[in-house]
């Protein structure tokens, strides 16, 4: 058998985790643009290229050398705060993951609800979203800070129809039964990547994902493994089909990280504590940092390993160099 007939038999067995996750029809529901009154629309970037653009220099220190990572995997789960993941008995496999590698026990998610820390973690800022709706972005973001820079992004969403689907949901899916939600996968939200064939095209499904394919990849599962409609259990038996088929692949053997993190904490409480796991061969086994840290701390990580510059709120945050000594 091959090495990518093997991968893929790894990544279907993800299904089989499904949980409450049904197997009805495919259904989308239709497209609403929604743009706030500070937002405006960009005409489309011709032949599929990153916008030409200086990024600002970042105003805080940072240890992390340039190139630090040749892969940088990010994991974005659903609506659970910090102790509803640490130490919880339901979730075995992620905290076997904590007490092998690193953990943020300060970290917070940056707004409720959901979509605005999506944004964040692509763009710095959450660019005036405060709901769930669908918004039509012009901002600047990490897709074209790393086409500036030479670097490759994807994003893979489990359930995304393919051909830069700009729809608020889908369900099912050539690669299985469960719902994507577009308010879950921000790269869509930025009219210089859903206007441009090339660009967008870099949005696909669990069924193509492929370890190796790019320098950064974002990876959103879908609305029940993610444990947004269904159980941290089910999430972390999610976790446990899929994380391998990353930390087995050569390309994370080589100097690489996955971030494991959650998008907020629930309901609407002052405080937005979430876990962030740090998976790389170099974090000290069981290392947990207590340094305040946010969404754009993460961001401004990747920022600082690559050398690209920052963006919005991500010039003035710290980033997770100490978990790379």
């Amino acid at each position: 058998m091959s090495k990518r007939s093997i991968f893929l038999a790894v990544l279907f067995a993800v299904m089989a985790v499904s949980g409450g996750c049904t197997t009805s029809t495919p259904t989308v529901t239709p497209d609403t643009t929604i743009i706030s009154p500070t937002m405006t629309i960009v005409s489309p970037t011709p032949s599929g290229a990153a916008p030409t653009t200086t990024f600002a220099a970042p105003t805080a220190t940072s240890t992390l050398p340039s190139s630090a990572f040749n892969h940088v995997y990010l994991i974005v789960m659903e609506n659970k705060g910090y102790d509803e993941i640490v130490g919880n008995a339901n979730a075995p496999y992620i905290n076997s993951l904590i007490a092998k590698y690193g953990l943020a026990t300060n970290y917070q998610a940056v707004a409720h609800p959901s979509q605005p820390n999506y944004v964040a973690l692509f763009s710095g800022s959450t660019q005036g979203v405060t709901t769930d709706g669908i918004y039509n972005l012009d901002g600047q973001n990490l897709a074209d800070q790393l086409e500036t820079h030479g670097k490759t992004w994807q994003v893979v969403a489990q359930n995304v129809p393919l051909n830069c689907f700009t729809g608020a949901v889908a369900s099912n899916g050539e690669d299985g039964a469960g719902t994507y939600a577009r308010k879950h996968e921000p790269a869509i939200s930025f009219t210089d990547i859903s206007t441009s064939p090339g660009r967008c095209s870099h949005i696909t499904n669990f069924t193509h994902f492929d370890p190796a394919a790019a320098n950064f990849t974002f990876i959103a599962p879908n609305l029940c493994n993610d444990m947004h409609d269904c159980s941290v259990a089910t999430g972390d038996a999610f976790l446990q089909n899929f994380v391998p088929a990353i930390l087995n692949s050569s390309a994370w053997q080589q100097n690489s990280v996955l971030f494991i993190v959650w998008d907020e904490g629930e309901g609407t409480f002052s405080s937005n504590q979430v876990a962030a796991l740090v998976i790389a061969h170099d974090v000290p086994p069981g290392f947990q940092s207590a340094i305040a840290h946010t969404h754009y701390s993460l961001l401004r990580t990747v920022e600082d390993a690559w050398g690209l510059g920052c963006l919005n709120q991500t010039c003035t945050a710290n980033n997770l160099d100490e978990f790379f000594p």
